[in-house]
């Protein structure tokens, strides 16, 4: 390198990424229980439940009888066999465990490693906003193009398909399809996803369909995976993970289902980031994830997650400046805080100052999701009741205020 050069200097894919603003409130969060604070947190997209009894006392078995070193890359077979069975049963698609499913150290590796071993310099993949921020991070750190379709309120965040037609270019490599989605709760309508296998079919392109809260449905709604349309299992890539419908987020163990083709190249990655994850984890969940115990659990954790989302919009509906689209799935919602005069960054920054209660603000997640702010109920009803106190009390401060928009 030349002697002036810097470096100290980001190379030019980290430069291009933008920290995430979801971990900058949880540092915020941390920051002020550290200085004693009692902070009621609706940010993070984390069940307050804890992780089954049956898989944590098989991971306690596996570390005594000193599963403790390296598995296959793939994972532990009989975790991918039963990942295939739990697949089968949730998409009508059937994987074969040895070649076509990947254990990964979280669904965001799986996100990451997908995206790294499809995208080249240049190639467009097209995803939907607001979203989890990993997507469009990953795009720019693989040399790719993000081409960002803006999802509306007023569409109830539904997918646009003549706008998805519009964008896509002979460059189209990629979609990304998160559903049921985060932030929005929304559960896309089958006939709108198999118009986009249709387009994918017809331009050449895959669809990468992150179904972490596959399991996490209400009313009326119906998940149907990508996969489960004719043809698509060779053409998309499926992510699913444990983090929140078995409450394990801290054990960071996703997976991967695709086309054995499809498979092998994103093992490429794989085998050079986290070569394998932990052996005696992925025994323990092979052992207890689908006991009767393990399935009684999580019944009703979701029951809870259904409660929890019915008192949430029963509450909102008192606040005249708040308002929302009803989510149909996951555990989140995206509240428009417009009305107050305030935008969602100063809302959920003033919120969480002065009355403890921490959101995320929409900007987080969408450029143009500025008026929006996005609330987890992955927490208690308890909780959950006395957030909604503070936010209740906060609105009625503002209102006293004549300048509102300065409250």
């Amino acid at each position: 390198m030349k002697i002036d050069y810097d470096i100290t200097k980001d190379s030019n894919r980290v430069s291009n990424v933008v920290p995430s603003l979801i971990r900058t409130v949880l540092n915020r969060v941390d920051e002020l229980k550290k200085q004693g604070q009692d902070i009621i947190a609706l940010s993070a997209g984390e069940p307050d439940f804890n992780t089954p009894s049956d898989i944590k006392e098989a991971t306690i078995r596996a570390i005594s009888q000193n599963h403790t070193h390296y598995c296959s890359n793939r994972g532990y077979d009989k975790l991918r066999m039963k990942i295939a069975e739990k697949t089968l049963e949730e998409t009508g698609v059937l994987y074969d465990d040895q070649t076509e499913i990947l254990v990964t150290s979280s669904g965001a590796e799986a996100i990451n490693n997908t995206i790294l071993s499809i995208i080249d310099e240049g190639d467009e993949a097209i995803l939907f906003s607001p979203a989890f921020v990993n997507y469009e991070n990953m795009i720019k750190i693989s040399g790719g193009v993000p081409v960002i379709i803006d999802l509306s309120r007023d569409n109830s965040f539904e997918i646009d398909v003549e706008e998805v037609k519009s964008r896509i270019t002979d460059r189209t490599k990629m979609l990304v399809i998160n559903n049921p989605n985060n932030p929005t709760g929304t559960v896309y309508d089958p006939l709108i996803l198999k118009q986009l296998c249709e387009l994918s079919v017809k331009h050449n392109f895959i669809i990468v369909s992150d179904e972490m809260y596959s399991r996490l449905v209400y009313d009326d709604a119906v998940f149907m995976s990508i996969a489960a349309f004719p043809g698509m299992k060779e053409r998309s890539v499926i992510i699913n993970g444990f983090s929140k419908t078995y409450a394990m987020t801290g054990w960071r163990l996703g997976y991967i289902a695709a086309c054995e083709k499809m498979i092998n190249a994103i093992l490429k990655i794989h085998q050079y980031s986290t070569t394998c994850s932990p052996t005696f984890l992925q025994i323990g969940v092979a052992e207890g994830m689908d006991t009767e115990l393990t399935k009684k659990e999580i019944k009703v954790m979701i029951e809870q997650f259904a409660k929890r989302r019915s008192y949430l919009l029963q509450r909102l509906d008192q606040m005249d400046r708040l308002s929302y689209v009803v989510p149909k799935g996951a555990f989140y919602i995206m509240v428009d805080v417009s009305r107050t005069g305030l935008s969602g960054m100063d809302f959920a920054g003033k919120l969480l100052e002065e009355k403890h209660v921490a959101v995320i603000p929409g900007v987080g997640l969408g450029k143009r999701c500025q008026d929006f702010i996005r609330i987890s109920f992955a927490t208690s009803l308890e909780k959950l009741e006395a957030a909604l106190d503070e936010l209740g009390e906060f609105l009625e401060e503002c209102d006293k205020n004549p300048n509102f928009e300065q409250c």
